[in-house]
């Protein structure tokens, strides 16, 4: 029996897998779940799973949480070392699914008792990429990619030789606003930029995917997940989102992973993993899509991209910058107080100044200069964002 923690259970990522594990009692354990303020659902959960342990990661919630577990025997507690606490407990396998930078510290927690870690958490790899793989290393840890391009190019690399790979191709699809006209997004309101038109996600991330700093987040972290150099990550527009991710090898070949726009295929690969089990999800009827269609993305429609690019190039704690500062601006803009192409803007100037001012160049970043960084970052970037704003 595979021994299981959930950290951002009650999230669309951590929803599904708990839906997975659900449907196979027999051979998993559930040690910890953790979530925020819906404790409703995560005593729900718990409760469905037996959990060990259930987690929120607000404090004024911890007598809520206890209240709708008591008499289960399972331990409830509050905070965010708690939620370090519950990651850091004896398991095999370790589901990363809290949303931004909070996720970096119970992952590498999880790491650090070496278990399996399924990075559904983009911005671990973003901020701490380098740092995240020496612990893993270093404590036999296995990071096994969710996001579903990664999970993608993880099971086309299988069998192969890396050194022969030249290219790896990320889909994207474009988000709520790719058909708008540019000069319409400037206008955009937060509810607009939250209806993705193929996926179904969380806010924060179907906005990101709109304005495509999702993707930008996904190819920084793609470089370092597979080692590749910033050249070899591309990005593409395929609005069907059937293929999630194709790698390019030096005969010229590409290999393509396809499968219907559901987070199942890549949580219940990484659930099973090293096997390949049946999993509740639509099969393609090829003749009845009948066609794909990809495009180049548009540098003006999506500026987050290019500053991937200057991130994987600049190096050091750029990526750690780079993430802290779109966090930040993107509060600013479902808060109403910064426009939706005010958020690329915001993010360039705090690389800017951080950059003059000599704080992105470290060679082995640490984690104090990640968390330094980062609350240097969000700092510069609230007062962009207000600059902006006035």
């Amino acid at each position: 029996m595979k021994r299981v923690s959930i950290l951002g259970a009650t999230g669309s990522i951590g929803c599904q897998t708990v839906e997975l594990i659900a449907a196979a009692p027999e051979r998993f354990e559930v040690v910890a779940m953790t979530g925020g303020r819906n404790v409703a659902l995560l005593a729900e959960q718990a409760r469905a799973l037996k959990a060990q342990v259930a987690v929120t990661c607000h404090e004024a919630c911890r007598d809520e949480l206890a209240e709708r577990l008591s008499g289960t025997g399972i331990e409830v507690a509050a905070g965010d070392a708690a939620i370090a606490e519950a990651a850091a407990r004896p398991a095999d396998w370790v589901m990363s699914a809290i949303v931004g930078a909070a996720g970096l510290l119970p992952g590498l927690a999880a790491i650090r008792q070496g278990a399996t870690l399924a990075l559904a958490n983009k911005e671990t790899m973003v901020a701490a990429g380098p740092l995240v793989l020496a612990e893993a290393q270093r404590h036999g840890a296995t990071l096994l990619p969710v996001d579903s391009e990664h999970s993608a190019v993880f099971q086309a690399l299988v069998g192969e030789e890396r050194a022969a790979v030249e290219r790896v191709i990320l889909t994207a699809s474009g988000g709520a606003f790719r058909d708008w006209p540019l000069e319409r997004l400037a206008q955009a309101t937060p509810e607009q930029a939250a209806t993705h038109p193929n996926w179904s996600m969380g806010q924060r991330i179907t906005v990101d995917s709109a304005s495509m700093f999702n993707k930008a987040l996904e190819v920084i972290e793609a470089k370092e997940l597979f080692g590749l150099k910033p050249d070899q990550v591309e990005v593409v527009v395929h609005p069907e989102s059937l293929v999630h991710a194709l790698v390019g090898f030096n005969d010229g070949a590409l290999m393509a992973h396809m499968g219907a726009p559901d987070m199942r295929h890549a949580i219940g690969y990484a659930l099973n993993w090293p096997e390949r089990r049946a999993l509740p999800v639509e099969r393609l009827d090829l003749a009845r899509l009948g066609s794909l269609t990809f495009r180049a993305p548009e540098a003006a429609r999506y500026p987050a991209l290019g500053l991937a690019r200057r991130v994987m190039e600049e190096g050091g704690l750029a990526g750690a910058a780079f993430n802290a500062a779109k966090e930040a601006a993107l509060d600013a803009f479902l808060e109403r107080r910064l426009g939706f192409m005010a958020m690329a803007p915001v993010v360039e100037q705090v690389l800017d100044t951080m950059s003059r001012d000599g704080l992105l160049r470290v060679d082995t970043p640490g984690l104090d200069a990640v968390l330094g960084a980062d609350a240097e970052a969000r700092s510069r970037a609230a007062r962009a964002a207000a600059t902006q704003a006035a």
